[in-house]
């Protein structure tokens, strides 16, 4: 029986996306286990400190996976035909299972550390960097293997309420998980390292007002693809219409801004940022938004990434989140062409009145989130 690429390449694409989907929550659990292991000599806490000193070897399994995939792969590529996507896809996958393998060994952790502020010796912060890894990796073997906008746009699930607000909280969970809640912190603490605190009067207007500049510049870049590469602006369009058409409604974008704007900052700019930097996180946080692809969209959501992650990084996740959520709110309103230049004035505006009172001392605290 031949194997044809464009049947092979789904298949291992799901199975990693299971393992990528299922395994964070457990691994990030376990791993907190192991920088903390439980107290009492109970048969819980027993279970839980010996699965805590298994986690190196389970992140090395996630490696491992990888790599097998990257074989199996290549096993089935045909000898003859189009195998060009496969050879891609694989190689792209053997890179990031050894990728993942490498950051299991703490010698390597201690370099990374010389670049991002990572403890090396966490299994915490190890498995930030394994599953990061495996994310960008995996989803990068992908969009450069197929074409992902064709297939989102022709057979992608639409999206309901409650589809995205299934899809968002796994990454609430994993925020949460990721900073030890109930494990090493409690929730005033958890919320206190994910920065969600209470923002001053100024970083609100900052955030008003980067939210609005944000979406000039998003609607100036999709604008710009739809001029320079009009193929792929419309497979965008036609991807985003696929997946997000029944959300036009007042209930579907308060969905989507809110689910999306606090899950999101919670886990990328509240739980990773500290940890990853914000270059890293953008990185990671531009990869999960796949019905881009590889467009100046995806570009232009890295660059909004790095502006969220600079405005998390001088105030906190509570005015990051503000922002993300205003500005999915005007993306979903869809914002004319005749008010885009007043929007753009009048975030410019805002943003301008706080550097004023930053560098006039009207500002008042920070309140810097760590």
């Amino acid at each position: 029986m031949e194997h044809h690429p464009g049947h092979l390449i789904p298949v291992a694409l799901a199975v990693l996306e299971l393992l990528v989907l299922l395994l964070p929550l457990p691994l990030i659990v376990v791993a907190n286990w192991h920088d903390q292991p439980p107290r009492g000599g109970g048969i819980l806490a027993r279970g839980a400190a010996f699965l805590g000193a298994t986690v190196w070897m389970l992140l090395a399994l996630v490696a491992a996976l990888c790599v097998l995939l990257a074989l199996v792969t290549v096993a089935f590529t045909p000898a003859r035909g189009s195998s060009g996507g496969l050879a891609v896809y694989a190689l792209v996958l053997l890179l990031t299972g050894a990728a993942a393998a490498a950051l299991v060994a703490e010698p390597v952790r201690a370099a990374v550390a010389r670049v991002l502020p990572v403890d090396p010796r966490s299994a915490v912060h190890g498995t930030a960097l394994v599953l990061t890894t495996v994310l960008v990796g995996s989803q990068l073997a992908n969009q450069l293997s197929v074409d992902v906008l064709s297939q989102q746009a022709s057979t992608g699930t639409a999206l309901g309420p409650v589809d995205l607000v299934a899809q968002e909280l796994p990454f609430l969970l994993a925020a949460a998980l990721g900073v030890g809640l109930f494990i090493r912190r409690g929730p005033r603490a958890t919320l206190n390292r994910l920065g969600f605190v209470r923002p001053t009067p100024w970083q609100i207007v900052l955030a008003l007002g980067a939210a609005f500049v944000f979406f000039g510049f998003g609607s100036a870049m999709d604008n710009l693809g739809h001029a320079l590469s009009p193929d792929t602006a419309q497979k965008v369009d036609a991807a985003n219409q696929r997946l997000f058409g029944q959300l036009g409604n007042p209930v579907g974008i308060a969905t989507i801004a809110l689910s999306a704007g606090i899950c999101e900052e919670a886990l990328f700019r509240g739980a990773m940022q500290p940890r990853l930097g914000i270059l890293w996180t953008a990185l990671v946080f531009t990869t999960v938004h796949t019905q881009y692809g590889l467009s100046l969209d995806a570009v232009a959501v890295l660059i909004l990434a790095i502006g969220l992650g600079l405005l998390r990084r001088f105030t906190n996740t509570t005015a990051s989140t503000t922002c993300h959520v205003v500005y999915n709110t005007l993306v979903g309103v869809e914002v004319g062409a005749a008010l885009l230049g007043p929007t753009v004035i009048v975030g410019g505006a805002l943003v301008l009145a706080t550097i004023a009172a930053f560098l006039t001392g009207r500002l008042g605290s920070l309140r810097t989130a760590p």
